[in-house]
């Protein structure tokens, strides 16, 4: 049977563009601007939400575990991600128990991670084939467009006055017309993957170099660091101005930051380092997760939304592509022992906010851990060393 003709670049993407919109915009963060509406509609506590936050993250975690072993490859991991988000998205949309919330919750945050490890190892490394790895930067942009995007749809639905359930049914339509436009090229994609001899988990090596090993650790601590302000941003701007056409623009600026930043980071890593980058964003990042907690005004929480927006998801792709470089063969399993730790980090933050004590000390906890994977990160690394900072 002859082999299928290469995927366009830009086509190619645009499908991991959309499939990170709906599987992250809309899977992960949807509920972070559609935190204040559940609120008023079923009275649902700050604590609850944590407990919310952190099933989601538990299952991300999960996923991110169960995705270095999956047999089938990154093309059932995406498109089989993406169903269950849409799905689960629509569930929330329920008037439902809150056990039931929280069992849902957790099947999203497993689909998401199937889907960001299925499309990190399934269109990173087209990308590098086809010659066009800065496009990488254009994938990674879904995730912002997808969190602007629905920031911007829960603004309008508080605006004209409607609740949570009207949020997440739009939400899930949005991600099922996306899911069904890119659906064929997820096919092309996968068997393109195949044909170019695209190595599965199976193909891993038996276990991590301590270079990757540190990779994997500043990856997690990148997740604990972003991930307090990344769930409670659009929460603390509604305690201090209740008005949701003030406090509701905070998320779309966060994902607005995201998108851009994401953008401009092809021609930044051109010109750099990526481990020293991936600090340097950090270092912003830290002072972002840290402002709100030493300046009560709602300008704190905007500036952090740029702060926090405009390099968590560059931090990210940096850590992918690094990932990409020094694993050989063994890229799935890497980026999914990465997106494991970075899960567990994402679990911990939340979890800060239930043990009481206010909000002062788990942001500075953030703080001090993004402070930290940036100094793992400039500090010598482990021999033997990993290929070349810019290696595609």
């Amino acid at each position: 049977m002859p082999s299928p003709p290469p995927t366009p670049a830009l086509p190619l993407a645009l499908a991991g563009l959309v499939a990170l919109a709906v599987a992250m915009g809309i899977g992960r963060f949807a509920f972070t601007p559609l935190l204040p509406l559940m609120q008023v509609d079923s009275g649902l506590s700050l604590a609850q939400g944590g407990w919310l936050a952190s099933a989601n993250y538990l299952g991300y975690l999960m996923g991110a575990l169960a995705a270095g072993r999956v047999a089938a490859g990154p093309q059932f991991l995406l498109r089989s991600g993406l169903a269950v988000v849409v799905a689960t998205t629509a569930l929330m949309a329920l008037p439902a128990a809150f056990g039931f919330w929280l069992a849902v919750r957790f099947a999203a945050g497993v689909a998401s991670a199937f889907t960001l490890v299925g499309t990190a190892a399934l269109c990173l490394a087209r990308l590098g084939e086809l010659g066009h790895p800065g496009l990488s930067g254009v994938v990674f942009s879904g995730v912002g467009m997808g969190i602007g995007g629905a920031g911007l749809i829960c603004l309008l639905i508080a605006g004209a006055g409607g609740g949570a359930a009207t949020g997440w049914a739009a939400l899930a339509g949005l991600g099922l017309a996306g899911t069904v436009a890119i659906w064929g090229r997820l096919v092309a994609v996968g068997q393109g993957a195949a044909a170019g001899g695209g190595a599965g988990p199976t193909s891993a090596a038996a276990g991590l170099s301590p270079g990757q090993r540190r990779l994997v650790l500043c990856y997690g601590l990148l997740g604990f660091g972003y991930i307090l302000p990344a769930t409670f941003l659009p929460a603390q701007a509604r305690l201090m101005i209740p008005d949701p056409a003030v406090f509701g623009w905070v998320w779309p600026v966060f994902g607005l930051a995201a998108m851009i930043s994401t953008l401009a980071v092809g021609r930044l890593a051109a010109t750099r380092p990526r481990r020293r980058l991936w600090a340097q964003a950090q270092w912003v990042m830290a002072a972002g997760v840290l402002l709100p907690a030493l300046w009560g005004h709602l300008a704190a929480l905007v500036v952090a939304a740029v702060c926090v927006g405009g390099t968590f998801l560059v931090a990210t792709l940096l850590g992918l592509q690094e990932a990409r470089a020094v694993a050989g063969h063994a890229v799935q399993r890497l980026i999914a022992a990465m997106t494991a730790a970075f899960a567990f980090g994402q679990l911990a933050g939340p979890l800060l906010t239930t043990v009481g004590g206010g909000s002062t000390w788990p942001l500075a906890a953030a703080a001090a851990g993004l402070a930290l994977s940036s100094i793992l990160l400039q500090a010598p690394w482990p021999h033997p060393q990993p290929l070349p900072e810019n290696t595609p």
